[in-house]
């Protein structure tokens, strides 16, 4: 039977649509889990089967994060990793991250979802690159189902250990056919290709310095077979762009475009290094790009040239990447950092907060491929969240321009979150899980990670 949802009289909704209005007392009509109408309240339907009003809160799209290494939050501000760049930050971390477990996988998962959610996020990727102990995706994916949240589940793979030149330890890397064969599994196992699906699978070879040209081009080859995502750190720092240069004689666009990891299906982490000639690359070919300003800072890899990218036409999205080199995850507080960054790199001019909010729905949503999200208009799927207006943080913000005060101000929690039609968040409380227990367990966890390590 058809369920309605009416939400309306909320003080501003931030629409994404083509026309990027900001509608004063508007309202949102749902129908089974897909937006039907959006306007005036005046305008819209005044009864449904649930009518919620919003008044004295912000309305915008549920914000998208393109990027993150959930499993990391197992291991934030870890003693010895706090003031390394990326390569000797990973090689800190790899030790203990080969004592992952698969309660360990599902737990951090649902920790790093759950702070997501609660920071404004409905739809996320999530990159998982190394399987000890057993571990599978099929853990992150339970996690994902359990807590309601709208999933990019990638299948990241290291096929490539020291011993070949490589910078993971050798115990942590894989046979390569062994993972072709399961991204062939999860794909055919759990992959929604549908309009508002609420999970998709991608092909995520980690990065060039830990996986072989052979798994790219193969990984590659495979997704495009099944018609699924393909994703992967590219250009994160002057060593990554080094190795690239020494082992393969080209820089990292380059050597993108010559595996085919370039078009609209592919999505590259960071590339705060990517040159002149690879941001033409990218927007020639359709190219997304996750900028993740939070732990470009944290590992001092640089500013990536972001203005220049969307001047360009590149598809730009946001994200928070790991819990362990951010060290925290939460996506519109990456927002406010991108503009901020922006302009310490650019000038004052490089980004306002329309345009960080921008990268936050739209943006994401273009990079992971999708018409369905970053957006309150007819035909959308209903993934929406809300934010007092009276809070302390907000106070005069929200006054003179509410849309810009969400960037500028850095909100609390949201008050509301919906995702595909149906409440997670009410009051500011998860309403799917357990938060305490989580985190207490979460915790304990944390603790017999350090301890075996």
């Amino acid at each position: 039977m058809s369920k309605t949802l009416l939400l309306h009289h909320a003080d501003t909704l931030i629409t994404m649509d083509a026309t990027r209005r900001e509608i004063h007392d508007g309202a949102v009509f749902i129908r089974d889990g897909v937006i039907e109408a959006v306007g005036p309240s005046a305008e819209l339907p005044t009864h449904a089967d649930e009518v919620r009003n919003l008044s004295g809160r912000i309305v915008l799209p549920g914000l998208v994060n393109t990027h993150h290494h959930m499993y990391q939050s197992l291991t934030r501000a870890v003693p010895g990793a706090q003031d390394a760049e990326l390569f000797g930050w990973l090689q800190t971390l790899y030790p203990m991250w080969a004592g992952l477990t698969p309660e360990m996988i599902r737990v951090s998962t649902l920790t790093a979802m759950a702070e997501l959610i609660l920071s404004g996020c409905t739809t996320s990727s999530d990159h998982l690159y190394l399987y000890p102990n057993g571990s599978r995706l099929d853990d992150s994916i339970e996690a994902a189902t359990l807590i309601g949240m709208r999933f990019h589940a990638c299948r990241g793979s290291m096929s490539v250990g020291r011993s070949k030149g490589g910078l993971p330890p050798d115990a942590l890397v894989e046979d390569e056919a062994a993972i072709l064969a399961d991204s062939r599994r999860l794909i055919e196992t759990w992959h929604d290709p549908a309009r508002h699906a609420m999970l998709r699978i991608a092909v995520a070879p980690c990065s060039p310095f830990s996986v072989s040209t052979d798994l790219m081009r193969e990984s590659a080859a495979l997704a495009r077979s099944y018609g699924v995502s393909m994703h992967t750190h590219l250009a994160e720092n002057d060593n990554d762009v080094a190795y690239s240069r020494e082992r393969f004689g080209m820089t990292p666009a380059e050597y993108a475009e010559s595996l085919g990891w370039v078009g609209h299906d592919v999505w590259h982490a960071h590339c705060v290094k990517l040159d002149t000639a690879g941001i033409a690359l990218f927007a020639r070919t359709g190219t997304g790009v996750t900028h993740c300003p939070c732990s470009n800072m944290r590992l001092a890899s640089g500013i990536a040239p972001i203005p220049a990218m969307r001047a360009a036409g590149v598809a730009v999205g946001l994200g928070v990447d790991g819990s362990a080199s951010n060290d925290g995850a939460d996506l519109l507080g990456e927002a406010r950092q991108a503009m901020l960054l922006a302009r310490v790199g650019h000038g004052p001019a490089a980004m306002n907060a329309r345009q960080a909010l921008e990268l936050a729905t739209l943006g994401g949503a273009k990079v992971l491929g999708r018409d369905d999200i970053g957006a309150l208009a007819p035909g959308m799927s209903a993934d929406l969240i809300a934010f007092r207006s009276d809070t302390l943080r907000l106070a005069g913000g929200a006054v003179h321009d509410p849309v810009a005060a969400l960037v500028f101000c850095a909100p609390d929690a949201v008050d509301l979150s919906l995702i595909n039609g149906k409440w997670v968040v009410e009051d500011g409380k998860l309403q799917t899980v357990d938060l305490p227990g989580i985190l207490a367990h979460h915790n304990r966890l944390a603790r017999q990670l350090a301890e075996a390590s």
